[in-house]
């Protein structure tokens, strides 16, 4: 048997397979997010110990006798997060998330900086670890004094499972201190926030073993002590691994609350001038980008709000034959853009409405803008030199065959419908801890699941979505120049 462990913003999962890689169960564990001021998004270290003991005992409690059997752990987990600790391993304050911005001032700072962009292929976010040290070091010096090691979350969830400082290269690439190319630390950019390399944790590929379980928890879980922890995977790694996007050319497009264009790369292809992601894969040579949509479903959802209806109610209206594009057009950016814009400051927006724009006509545009928005991040993807023929689409959203049929038109590359089951992180993590423990061949462990169906571009509307799409791409720079 092997755990995959997946710290995610609200809660832990853990999951167990067995050496077939058939899901034996799960549990889970919750967490909650602090948000002191405007901007801020924290959460306290130790409360992801005690959700991720909460989510190990649900799982024990329902499969005891499987769970005896682990022989490997594989970690995932949410990104960028700034765990502070001391000389004592002690937290020095609350981790900063991935999703919290008042570093955005250190952010632009250190991205002037044209060693930053040379050497991670990537534009400096406020939500990465380094603008966040360099914050704490101007608001909290007396804090940043005592940091001995800053780790990723789930890298402190390693340090309670094995007493190791290790991270792996996936993780280690959303932090703006790692040369990405190189797969290794840049002391150039640690010394530009006032560190060095004894501050990070040793580094790692995903698959390979990071420490062993610590005998006092062997203990209390029943389980052998020494068992092997895999280096693990930042969450969409993580999620790639559990789908079996790992070879070049692979890809999938995630339709939940933001969206993601997901591509495996067998060498290192950055393009920060489209915010597009280039970040290490958990596989050793292997690398990924990502273009990143900040409202995908919660697009949908708005409108839900807007109109009382729920989301599979305005889409269901829509029934399943792909329409023309009516001239309304909508621009998903409700809070800001990442791909291809990096503009925190643009609103979203509905154009060329009439009297006969109707509820119908707005759920159409919003699906279209959405797909407009991945179709941006495929442009995106292009300039970087990465071509897709096909991708899997995975997500809530993607339980509308409209929305898909939308996508795979506005790509114009078809869509596979994975068979049912459970393809995330925490899978991912699972894959990983197999590797770690076993020594098989990644590739054949993490292989993608059965396409329960394929979704083909619309050929006869092709040329009303370019159209569609052209306007599309017409109103942003309209639309900036009157945003405050």
């Amino acid at each position: 048997m092997y755990l995959g462990l997946d710290l995610g913003t609200s809660g832990v999962k853990a999951l167990l397979i067995d050496a077939g890689q058939g899901v034996i169960g799960s549990g889970h564990g919750t967490l909650d997010v602090s948000r002191p001021h405007p901007g801020w998004s924290e959460q306290d270290p130790l409360h992801w110990i005690r959700a991720c003991q909460d989510a190990i005992a649900e799982l024990k409690a329902s499969h005891p006798g499987q769970f005896a059997a682990v022989k490997g752990i594989g970690l995932s987990g949410q990104m960028h997060g700034a765990t502070l600790l001391d000389a004592a391993d002690q937290v020095l304050r609350p981790c900063i998330l991935w999703n919290d911005t008042r570093s955005h001032v250190e952010a632009a700072a250190l991205d002037a900086d044209p060693r930053f962009r040379a050497l991670t292929g990537n534009i400096v976010f406020p939500g990465f670890t380094a603008p966040k040290l360099a914050w704490v070091k101007n608001n909290e010096p007396a804090v940043f004094a005592k940091v001995a090691k800053v780790l990723l979350p789930k890298d402190f969830l390693r340090l309670w499972l094995t007493g190791e400082h290790i991270s792996e290269m996936s993780d280690a690439a959303g932090t703006s201190w790692l040369d990405v190319g190189k797969r290794r630390w840049s002391a150039d950019l640690l010394a530009a926030t006032s560190l060095d390399e004894s501050h990070m944790p040793a580094l790692v590929e995903g698959t390979a073993k990071a420490g062993g379980l610590r005998a006092e928890l062997a203990s209390q879980w029943g389980i052998a002590a020494g068992i092997p922890v895999a280096g693990g995977a930042g969450d969409n790694a993580a999620s790639a691994c559990g789908m079996g996007t790992v070879g070049a050319g692979h890809a999938f497009v995630s339709l939940g609350t933001s969206g993601v264009l997901f591509a495996a790369n067998a060498s290192y292809l950055p393009n920060p001038a489209s915010a597009v992601h280039t970040f290490c894969h958990a596989l050793p040579n292997t690398w990924h980008q990502m273009g990143v949509i900040l409202s995908a479903t919660d697009s949908l959802n708005w409108l839900s709000e807007i109109t009382g209806k729920g989301a599979g109610e305005l889409t269901s209206e829509l029934r399943e034959t792909l329409k023309a594009p009516t001239g309304v057009s909508f621009l998903p950016y409700l809070s800001g853009e990442r791909t291809p814009h990096n503009d925190s400051a643009i609103r979203g927006s509905f154009t060329g409405l009439a009297h006969e724009s109707g509820r119908v006509v707005l759920t159409q545009a919003v699906l279209e803008g959405v797909a407009f928005a991945f179709r941006d991040s495929l442009e995106a993807l292009k300039t970087a030199g990465t071509i897709l023929t096909r991708v899997t689409a995975i997500g809530g959203g993607s339980r509308s065959r409209y929305w898909l049929k939308a996508i795979a038109t506005a790509l114009q590359v078809p869509v596979d419908i994975p068979a049912d089951g459970d393809f995330g992180a925490a899978f991912g993590a699972a894959r990983l801890g197999l590797i770690a423990a076993t020594g098989a061949d990644p590739l054949a462990v993490c292989t993608a699941p059965k396409t329960d169906a394929t979704i083909e571009p619309d050929a006869a509307l092709g040329n009303a979505y370019a159209d569609a799409y052209h306007r599309y791409r017409a109103l942003y720079p309209a639309i900036r120049a009157v945003t405050a």
